[in-house]
């Protein structure tokens, strides 16, 4: 089996999201194992956490900063 395989550097949300449908496709077709999967899965399980502890410290604090990683 092969290991997962990034793309390209995620950025941004969309770019996450992208790179998680690309491991989703390669669970899918056998290409890497669940194991694997649930690697990629968890960590970007944790990128987006922080995003949102990111935001809402944001709306606590009364901040209209934008978060970049929110951005395309």
């Amino acid at each position: 089996m092969k290991k997962v395989t990034i793309t390209k550097k995620i950025t941004n949300i969309e770019n996450l999201r992208n790179e998680l449908c690309t491991v989703y496709e390669q669970l899918r077709t056998g290409d890497i194992g669940l194991s694997e999967a649930k690697q990629a899965a968890n960590v970007a399980g944790k990128i987006i956490s922080s995003v949102k502890t990111e935001m809402e410290y944001n709306k606590m604090i009364q901040s209209k900063d934008t978060i970049p990683f929110m951005n395309n």
